[in-house]
């Protein structure tokens, strides 16, 4: 971008114009930068691509932010931050596990498609491939943040069979994969068109097969 393109953007040139000088929104910026990330992928997205989104020049990216790699890693943050609710507070506030799951699922089907807010199709950190493009630190990151649905799954899991919602040898680890496996399948086929309905009849299917394993409580198995 020209030097030019950039002062008309946003005034973060040495030079004072007459008043007060406009402030810079660094959430905003942040805001911007994260949609970015979240459509393109780190490695696609180019300083140039940044600065024409957040709206200021590369100084003004680089004394905010330190680096493309530490924009980044606050834009997960950002990104966790603001869409996280969106999906999992139907899971934290259901009364069962089977009602969790399904409620995981199902918010995932209509979320992921952008039916519920206009952001992107399709999961920021699931989609993302920074640590396989050789930006280590970043894919430690993103595979962290992955983590945390299988820990919440596995919790979750526990705490239904100490509660004999499920059977005592359900395999707690192998359950709590295929869900988090489903969601991010889900993902991926949000991020290539599939609709709503589509996911929501996913979603269904694997239920059925979380039915069919937790049949042993009701048989007295558990």
């Amino acid at each position: 971008m020209q030097k030019s393109d950039e002062n008309r953007k946003v005034d973060d040139s040495p030079a004072r114009s007459r008043g007060r000088p406009r402030a810079f929104d660094r959430e905003a910026a942040l805001a911007q930068a994260t949609r970015l990330f979240w459509i393109k992928g780190f490695e696609a997205t180019s300083i140039a691509d940044l600065t024409e989104a957040m709206g200021i020049g590369s100084p003004s990216l680089y004394a905010a932010f330190g680096s493309k790699e530490a924009l980044y890693a606050e834009a997960l943050r950002h990104y966790r931050e603001d869409n996280e609710a969106l999906v999992w507070a139907g899971f934290f506030s259901a009364g069962t596990a089977r009602e969790a799951v399904k409620s995981l699922l199902m918010d995932s089907a209509a979320v992921l498609t952008g039916c519920v807010v206009d952001i992107p199709r399709g999961c920021m950190v699931t989609l993302s491939s920074v640590g396989s493009e050789g930006y280590v630190e970043l894919g430690e990151l993103v595979r962290a943040a992955r983590t945390v649905t299988l820990d919440r799954l596995k919790l979750r899991l526990n705490q239904a069979i100490s509660g004999g919602e499920i059977p005592v040898s359900t395999d707690v680890h192998a359950l709590a994969r295929f869900i988090q496996t489903v969601q991010n399948g889900m993902s991926i086929l949000a991020r290539d068109g599939a609709s709503r309905s589509e996911l929501e009849a996913v979603a269904e299917l694997a239920m059925l097969g979380w039915d069919t394993r937790t049949a042993d409580v009701e048989r007295g198995q558990g």
